[in-house]
């Protein structure tokens, strides 16, 4: 019956989940396809900054085709990546392993022997992913690392792990070499030259991206990676309730403004479309009877790292900040709080639009006013420097941000509803209780590492002034659960209700992590295809 389908497997979306899903289907002798709704890029396409928002942002609407978005929501500001490649194509390249704790809670506690079977996946994901300890350190990373022997931190100082290229002590950074990771499968690489611009597309070859590792072998494989298009909807095959014949698959362009249908049937699915686009897409589908069955707990459990953005800006710095990689240290000021240095490239300075000086007081209307009182004595004591801190020319080469991450939980949910200003259908709106924006101890950190560094401490605008936090990281939304009245999948990432369906990305993460989930997601991802059983006489697996 397999010429009843154009594939065997169709993935949606080429992240982490997607990339790794596809290799590994496709070594056991499936036929895949990737629906992918960004666009396809290679190192000379990237734009030189990122205030070419035509080639930053995505928002197809407005004729913005980068692959970089912000989603605002009531309780949170999502940023996240949209390309043949997923977010790898604009993340820091940060893989850590989560602490053990993690899963011990939440609704994936129990369901296997996680702290056992997991480092296994994550080895497998480091190989894959190239990750090496980080041996370019910028001055930012040097700001970090005295302010933590000040503050008695020094112990804790760590270098990032990081999935970038980097050159040997006696290698000159930037030379090309053939495929230092695959044994010659793979793409030429070039080391890094540590310009900081892992973040707004790595334009010198160093990073390492999903397009250089699982879906360039699996491209090589057979994988067809359809770019540039939208899933639009889902739908069992055969009148069957439950999936067991197949699915039907919808897309549209995601680029065209008049776009027509196109439809794709294939024995199963896998949702990797990332925490944020699966949750919406599985919602809408539920909404509109295609997937009715999916457990009512879709959008429940949506985490971040509970994090919070800094920093310092040092008008005039004779330094570089912006050298290095994107995050290239951290330190951990408490159990459940560490902070990583981080940086943009310079000239690439379109984030200092959503910075302003900090205040330490707790979010409210006090913390407004504060934020305007002080504000306003900085202006009156020194209005020369005040306005080089607020304008945002400079911003990259002259600051260090601080991620502060914490393993503190945190949920919120996410649902379809009508708004009063837009009440002709429904979007994807946040719920539940408010994710904490204020985090004491980071924020008298930057003001520590302000005074040494002779900068002035920096917060973005949405937390001080909206009381919203920022992440990179959203997880959850389909949590790994027991059943469906805790979950969406179950352990080997199934969906409850159906056959053949799987979710593979950052949406199935069932505890805060309190790290960069991009590793998580791959080892995860790891695990679930080594349980789906190969084809008879499946081709081996060209990378172990």
């Amino acid at each position: 019956m397999r010429h009843d389908y154009d594939f065997d497997y169709i993935v949606i979306g080429s992240g982490f989940g997607g990339s790794v899903s596809a290799l590994r289907l496709t070594e056991k002798g499936y036929r895949v396809g990737v629906m992918e709704m960004g666009r396809r890029w290679n190192a000379a396409d990237f734009p030189k900054s990122n205030w070419n928002f035509a080639r930053w942002i995505w928002r197809p609407r407005l004729g913005l085709k980068g692959f970089f978005n912000i989603r605002f929501f009531r309780h949170v500001a999502v940023l996240h990546g949209c390309a043949v490649g997923g977010g790898s194509i604009t993340y820091a390249a940060t893989l850590l392993v989560p602490p053990d704790r993690v899963w011990k809670s939440g609704t994936w506690a129990g369901l296997e022997d996680w702290t056992n079977v997991m480092p296994r996946h994550f080895a497998t994901a480091e190989r894959m992913l190239g990750v090496t300890e980080n041996s370019i350190l910028g001055p930012g990373d040097s700001i970090l690392k005295q302010t933590a022997e000040v503050t008695g931190l020094e112990k804790s100082f760590y270098r990032t792990r990081v999935g970038i290229f980097q050159p040997r002590p006696s290698e000159v950074p930037g030379e090309t070499c053939p495929d230092p990771f695959f044994g010659g499968k793979g793409p030429d690489r070039a080391t890094c030259i540590g310009c900081g611009g892992c973040m707004t597309g790595c334009r010198h070859n160093a990073k390492n991206t999903l397009d250089k590792n699982y879906l360039y072998l699996a491209e090589k494989l057979g994988t067809q990676v359809f770019a540039e298009t939208r899933v639009v909807d889902v739908k069992p095959l055969n009148s069957s309730a439950d999936g067991q014949h197949g699915y039907e698959v919808t897309t549209r362009s995601s680029t065209a403004w008049q776009a027509s249908s196109r439809n794709f049937r294939c024995r199963a699915v896998v949702f990797a479309a990332s925490a944020l686009g699966t949750t919406e897409l599985l919602l809408r589908l539920k909404l509109k009877g295609s997937l009715p069955r999916v457990s009512d707990k879709l959008g429940d459990s949506v985490r971040t790292n509970a994090e919070s953005l800094i920093g310092v800006r040092i008008p005039g710095s004779r330094a570089d900040l912006s050298n290095g990689v994107a995050i290239g240290s951290g330190v951990y000021l408490d159990e459940e709080t560490h902070i990583e240095a981080t940086r943009y490239p310079a000239g690439s300075d379109a984030m200092a639009l959503l910075v302003t000086i900090i205040v330490a007081t707790k979010p409210g209307p006090l913390r407004i006013l504060a934020w305007i009182a002080a504000l306003l004595r900085s202006l009156v004591r020194n209005p020369i420097r005040t306005l080089r801190v607020l304008q945002p020319f400079g911003f990259a080469r002259e600051s260090v941000i601080f991620l502060c991450m914490q393993t503190i939980d945190g949920q919120i949910r996410m649902r379809l509803r009508r708004r009063w200003f837009w009440p002709i259908c429904r979007t994807l709106v946040s719920d539940g209780p408010r994710i904490p924006t204020f985090i004491s101890q980071a924020n008298a950190f930057a003001v520590k590492a302000a005074r040494l560094a002779g900068g002035t401490a920096m917060g973005l605008i949405t937390e001080i002034i909206f009381n919203i936090p920022t992440t990179a990281h959203l997880m959850g939304g389909c949590p790994m659960a027991e059943g469906p009245e805790h979950g969406v999948i179950d352990r080997f990432h199934r969906v409850f209700g159906y056959k053949n369906m799987y979710i593979c990305d950052g949406s199935v993460i069932a505890g805060n992590l309190g790290v960069n989930p991009s590793l998580t997601i791959t080892a995860l991802t790891e695990r679930a295809m080594e349980n789906i059983e190969p084809l008879p006489k499946a081709p081996f697996q060209v990378v172990p």
